[in-house]
Formats: C-alpha cells, sequence, structure tokens
C-alpha cells in the first residue's frame, strides 16, 4: 500500500469514528482524543491529517455529501445509458439517495442537522457541498423540461431542493421509526410522489 492509499484509509478511519461520535454526543463534546480511540491512532494522527477537529468535520462533510452527489450523478447517467427517460433517471436517483442513507445514517443525521444551524465555522463549506448535490438533480429536471418531459413551468431550482429534501427526511424517518420497511418499499412510496400518483387521479 504506498502512502497516500494509506493516509486515505487513515482518513477514512477518521471519518468514520467522527461521525459516530458526533451523531452520539454532539461536535462541542467529542474530543480528538476520542476520535483517535475510536478510530484506533494516535492523536497526533489526527492532527497529521486535519488541522483541528473543525477542520476534520468539515472535511468530513465535504467528503460525504461528495460521495452523496457522485451516487446521484452515477445514478443519471447509467439511466442515460441504457436509454431511460429523465422522470426515470430522477427515480433512479431517489433509490441512490435512499441506498446512500442507509449505508451512511450517522453521517445523514448529522448532515440534515448542520443544515439548519447558521453559527458554525463550516457553514460556507455545507451551502458549497448542497448547492453541488442539489446542482446534478438540477441538470436533470432541466434536461426533462427540454425535451419535454416536464411542464415548462416547474421552478427547477425548488423542486430540485425539495426532491433531494424529501429523500433526506424520509430516508430519517423510515431508519429511527419505519425501520421494518424495506428500502423497495420507501422507493416506491416516493416514486409515487414523483410521478404524481398519490391523489388519486
Amino acid at each position: 500500500m504506498d502512502t497516500s492509499t494509506r493516509r486515505q484509509a487513515t482518513r477514512q478511519k477518521l471519518y468514520e469514528a467522527a461521525v459516530t461520535l458526533i451523531a452520539e454526543q454532539g461536535f462541542s463534546s467529542t474530543t480528538v482524543e476520542e476520535i483517535a480511540e475510536r478510530a484506533g491512532v494516535a492523536k497526533g494522527t489526527v492532527y497529521y491529517n486535519f488541522a483541528s477537529k473543525t477542520v476534520l468535520f468539515e472535511e468530513l462533510l465535504r467528503h460525504g455529501v461528495g460521495l452523496l452527489t457522485q451516487s446521484l450523478r452515477t445514478a443519471a447517467d447509467e439511466t442515460a445509458e441504457r436509454g431511460g427517460s429523465k422522470v426515470e433517471a430522477l427515480d433512479a436517483m431517489i433509490r441512490a439517495g435512499l441506498v446512500f442513507m442507509e449505508r451512511y445514517p450517522a453521517f445523514t443525521q448529522l448532515y440534515v442537522a448542520e443544515l439548519w444551524r447558521t453559527n458554525r465555522a463550516w457553514q460556507s463549506t455545507l451551502l458549497v457541498v448542497r448547492r453541488e448535490a442539489v446542482a446534478v438533480v438540477e441538470t436533470v429536471l432541466r434536461e426533462a423540461v427540454e425535451t419535454g418531459e416536464l411542464h415548462e413551468d416547474i421552478d427547477i431550482s425548488l423542486t430540485a431542493a425539495a426532491l433531494v429534501g424529501m429523500v433526506l427526511v424520509a430516508a430519517l424517518d423510515w431508519q429511527a421509526f419505519q425501520s421494518e420497511r424495506s428500502i423497495d418499499d420507501v422507493h416506491a412510496a416516493l416514486s409515487r410522489l414523483l410521478h404524481g400518483r398519490v391523489s388519486g387521479r
């Protein structure tokens, strides 16, 4: 294993340790010592990789939302490659979001909680990475309008934010209160909302 691969593996361990600890006890109550202990590394290793606990958390948010963004983009690209419609791409993105959140529930919980705080050192970073995730959905919505699949009157930026928000909140509700449901159940319910099949018409 070369140095860069080893460093990336160490950073991944630190991300996982930090996200679980912060989800359990909050950012302020979590110490660098605890993160190092949970990750199975020396305290100095944390500071070698990140200048401070704040920088670690900021990079954790950037890393996690980056993974989410990539999973959404991959879902859209794979749908396009097999000749699927733009609405089918949106549906695939909903599922990709649910898969991501099932895999990283602690990160999802932290991300949603941090979105609504305004006094954090990492607020500007969080807004940038949120923008990148929503932009992936906006691109597909814009293409759907251009191809006539969706009505030209839709508010693309608000609709994209609503779709991302729907998946985030539904996933958290599923994990916390309806964990007996399968991912297929949850996806099917959100797919009906996407396709406008809730009104019974």
